[in-house]
């Protein structure tokens, strides 16, 4: 299969073994594609410089895209196997998105480039291994074990675009020409846009389980709504049309810009697109890898902020309401135009998925009826911030991919790039950035009088997210004590009198306890597995509030506000940082804590053992830990040979509170008799799960000078 022309997979059609052997020549095309592009690096330092400040360096994504296929594979319980734990907690988190993502550098000892490569080889290896044994069933379904195998492909590809807008910025003497990534070599003049009629009409979106091809969870549910008559560009925005904004000094004058962008104006000094160079004879494009004469006739690329600007300064010139198209609106012209998807069309009819060239072309080559580029060239920003449709859940082996992005802070953009392969070439792909940010994105405008839909700071809909919200910040019931606060006041009375520096709050959920532990501590790091609770920790901690809403009965609701300052909690913020991390597999900065809290952790840890056997490494001498549990074992997260108690041993009851002397006696003593802590769960207004876990307190034993 040729590297550049590769297609997604059918999943719902041929036998198992030609559907197995179809994916693992995907793989490897995938894996070997991702590491073509790296070699547009001239030499290995460059591999450590960050041009984007709120990216992390190219040596992260080496790592990250083969990292994953390990992390995926293991918590869907597919493989137990680690290559280098290392590497797999150093490259593991690595959406850009995440606020919470660590990107201090000096948190971070970067192996060298030939290290991650033979680590990149290994993975290749190992994972093309687990495709030709991994049981495989037809067809293949959100629920199927291969469905886990087609997420690391697909993610790869992801990467291997964003990845490239990375290299694209590095300075150009860092990176090199490759034979076979040829730019594209029609260059002229711009044609003149103008505006066409569309006519408007129902919009239906969302897939279903069934659908053929891998879909990421905001792709799945049910969306519809009715189009009103509009006009649209004939073409993309050109370089030669956005000239005309820049000479107008557009980015000088405040009223075309948003607050969001005026703010951003300020903080980047910019006067022109970012991939534009002002030479003394004009300008030059910077392309991936290569300066050339400025193609006035390719698409301009920028961020949201500058394509809302533009659209604000032509409504001014032509005196109509001229916006960015909504999501529904790029679909209905879509739609009207009879697109073939990929994989299912005999050549690319747009320039997209690497089959015409590495760069942009001209705005009017690709012609779809009246239209061009509806597809293809560059990603198309919309006015709409993505959100799940009726019906969205997320895939329980990746709870991150969507949900940082429902905050209203992420707008859509549609229709692929030029370097957009995979899924991201497919009619339903639903991808979105922070406004400021830039990927291979210019924009189509329209005159539409449609209002817009104003987006409202969202309820957490989720329910098992919105369950804990109300546990740690909510109302109590049955005069039950608030669990997160209980759980750090009894941590703080076993602190008096003792160092309280840094304490960790390892499985921290929604962040209650943490802000509770920073009220004497100096530091307090919260950490969790799910990234759909360390968001509403941050959220908290960064707004001050929540909104979410809680089932009543059926399909009623209610809706809640919780506010941090109303628990006293507010002037603590400061001292909390929160982190998605697993706790059995730290990076080696989270160490050194004079408290460690891990409370309800324990029984769904899928290796128990190996977590009591380390935890006294993140422990100063000395340092308490404080355990609680229900101890409430399901193979569901802990295979029973891992129990660590709640089993007979040699014919007797072998508890789990046995089980934490044995493994706990090398490196701590208990320093209190355990005590029982209630806590409840609310389901719904006449449901409630109320428990018991046990608190064990235990001080590190200082070893012997």
């Amino acid at each position: 299969m040729e590297l550049k022309k590769s297609r997604t997979i059918i999943l719902n059609e041929g036998s198992a073994e030609a559907k197995r052997q179809e994916i693992l020549q995907y793989f490897y095309t995938t894996f070997d594609l991702d590491g073509q592009l790296y070699e547009h690096l001239a030499r290995d330092a460059a591999f450590y410089l960050r041009p984007e400040p709120l990216r992390h360096p190219l040596i992260f994504y080496l790592g990250h895209t083969a990292v994953f296929y390990l992390n995926k594979l293991n918590t869907a319980r597919l493989i137990e196997r680690r290559i280098n734990p290392v590497f797999e907690s150093m490259f593991a988190i690595g959406v850009d998105e995440m606020s919470w993502d660590d990107l201090d550098a000096r948190n971070y000892d970067w192996p060298t480039v030939d290290e991650v490569r033979a680590y990149r080889q290994e993975v290749r290896d190992y994972v093309g291994q687990v495709i030709a044994e991994l049981p495989l069933a037809m067809p293949i379904t959100w629920d199927s074990p291969f469905w886990v195998i087609m997420m690391g492909i697909e993610h790869q590809r992801i990467h291997f675009e964003t990845s490239s807008v990375i290299i694209r910025r590095l300075p150009i003497g860092e990176v090199r020409s490759l034979d076979g990534w040829d730019i594209c070599p029609l260059r002229g003049e711009a044609p003149e846009n103008i505006l066409l009629p569309v006519a408007g009409g129902k919009v239906v979106l969302g897939k279903t389980k069934d659908h053929p091809l891998y879909g990421w969870d905001n792709e799945f549910g049910h969306h519809q709504f009715k189009v009103k008559d509009f006009k649209a560009a004939k073409y993309l925005v050109s370089n030669g049309e956005f000239l005309e904004f820049v000479e107008d000094n557009g980015y000088r004058k405040e009223q075309y810009w948003t607050e969001e962008g005026r703010k951003w104006v300020a903080f980047s000094k910019a006067q022109h697109p970012l991939f534009w160079l002002q030479e003394a004879g004009g300008y030059q494009l910077r392309t991936v890898s290569a300066h050339i004469d400025m193609p006035w006739n390719w698409p301009v690329e920028v961020n949201y902020l500058e394509a809302k600007a533009f659209c604000n300064w032509l409504a001014e010139k032509k005196a109509a309401p001229i916006r960015l198209p909504t999501e529904d609106e790029w679909y209905r012209l879509h739609e009207l135009h009879s697109i073939p998807d990929q994989p299912y069309w005999s050549q690319a009819p747009g320039n997209i998925n690497l089959e015409h060239w590495a760069s942009s072309c001209p705005v009017d080559l690709f012609r779809f009826g009246e239209f061009y580029d509806i597809i293809g060239n560059v990603w198309q920003w919309t006015e709409t911030p993505i959100n799940g449709f009726e019906g969205f859940e997320v895939h329980p082996c990746y709870d991150d991919f969507s949900t940082p992005t429902f905050d209203t802070q992420h707008n859509l953009f549609k229709g692929g790039s030029w370097i957009s392969t995979g899924n991201e070439a497919t009619r339903d792909a639903r991808y979105a950035f922070r406004r400021h940010f830039f990927q291979h994105a210019g924009f189509r405008y329209v005159e539409a009088r449609q209002p817009l839909e104003i987006a409202q700071a969202m309820y957490e809909t989720d329910s098992a997210v919105s369950q804990y919200c109300e546990a740690h910040y909510g109302r109590t019931f049955f005069n039950v004590d608030n669990f997160a606060a209980a759980c750090a006041a009894i941590c703080l009375s076993h602190m008096q009198g003792r160092p309280k520096n840094r304490a960790l709050d390892l499985g921290c959920s929604v962040g209650r306890a943490s802000f509770e532990l920073a009220r004497e501590f100096g530091m307090v790091h919260g950490l969790d597995f799910s990234a759909r609770f360390i968001r509403i920790a941050y959220q908290m901690q960064g707004k001050g509030v929540l909104r979410y809403e809680l089932p009543e009965e059926g399909d009623i609701v209610s809706y809640h506000e919780r506010k941090l300052a109303d628990l006293g909690l507010a002037e603590n913020a400061g001292r909390v940082e929160f982190y998605q991390a697993d706790a059995q597999n730290l990076k080696s900065q989270f160490t050194g804590y004079d408290l460690i809290l891990a409370a309800n952790l324990l029984d769904r840890l899928s290796n128990p053992a190996r977590f009591l056997s380390t935890i006294h490494e993140r422990l100063a001498d000395g340092g308490i830990l404080i355990l609680t549990s229900p101890y409430t074992w399901l193979e569901e997260f802990t295979r029973r040979e891992n129990w660590i108690g709640g089993y007979r041993k040699d014919g007797e009851p072998y508890t789990t509170l046995d089980g934490l002397r044995d493994y706990l006696q090398p490196h701590f003593t208990m320093v209190a008799d355990p005590q029982d802590v209630e806590f409840v769960i609310r389901e719904t207004s006449r449901k409630f799960q109320h428990s018991i876990s046990q608190v064990t307190v235990w001080q590190k034993i200082t070893p012997n000078k």
